[in-house]
């Protein structure tokens, strides 16, 4: 049976610090004008969590703050993001287009995300990533929220028996043990030492994937 891949998309294809902070600085901007935030926009609290659900990111950056209001910036730095993502302020990181051609010839290639499905489908399409990528999995298909269901759900409904799951952070390479799978770390912007210590491969730049696969 043909090996699959399973990549993450933040911090692992696509380059989410590029439009990190003008949309979380354009969010916390909105916040400021309606007087419900006064102090300068969180941007290191936020990196230091990032791939983690956007719910979870509003809890923890807007923990004093209603529901309402949490869900009201969810939406705000949503749809920030995707301009963004639309009109190419953001990038796939190096090499990443190249590597996932010579992946595909080989191999069945999937996302699996903690990002929204709007969000994903943004980046597929701007960036014409279904000419490699199979499917795009959004962790809102989970209502457990955790990346390792979503790789089940991934493995389940394609068959996959052997393959590597490819990310950034430890939902990533937990995912990957608590599925079977192989685990590569790679070690971009919001990557952590002590996280990709528990990977089976770690890379420094894309293209090192193919040598490991």
């Amino acid at each position: 049976m043909c090996k699959s891949i399973i990549f993450d998309m933040d911090g692992t294809l696509f380059q989410t610090n590029l439009i990190l902070e003008p949309a979380l600085e354009e969010t916390f901007e909105v916040l400021r004008k309606e007087k419900l935030w006064d102090t300068k926009t969180p941007i290191e609290q936020y990196r230091e969590i990032m791939g983690v659900p956007l719910p979870v990111v509003w809890e923890t950056l807007c923990p004093y703050h209603s529901i309402e209001t949490r869900e009201k910036s969810n939406e705000i730095f949503h749809t920030k993001l995707i301009n963004l993502i639309r009109t190419q302020k953001g990038a796939l990181y190096a090499d990443v287009e190249k590597t996932l051609n010579k992946l595909s010839k080989r191999y069945r290639l999937f996302v699996a995300s903690n990002g929204q499905k709007e969000y994903l489908r943004a980046i597929v399409e701007t960036y014409h990533l279904d000419r490699f990528i199979q499917n795009t999995y959004s962790i809102q298909l989970m209502k457990s929220g955790h990346k390792s269901d979503l790789v089940q759900m991934v493995k389940r409904e394609n068959q996959i028996e052997e393959g590597y799951v490819v990310g950034d952070r430890s939902s990533d390479i937990f995912a990957a043990k608590d599925n079977g799978l192989i685990a590569v770390g790679v070690n971009f912007d919001f990557a952590q030492e002590e996280e990709l210590k528990q990977a089976d491969f770690v890379v420094n730049n894309f293209m090192e994937i193919l040598e490991i696969v």
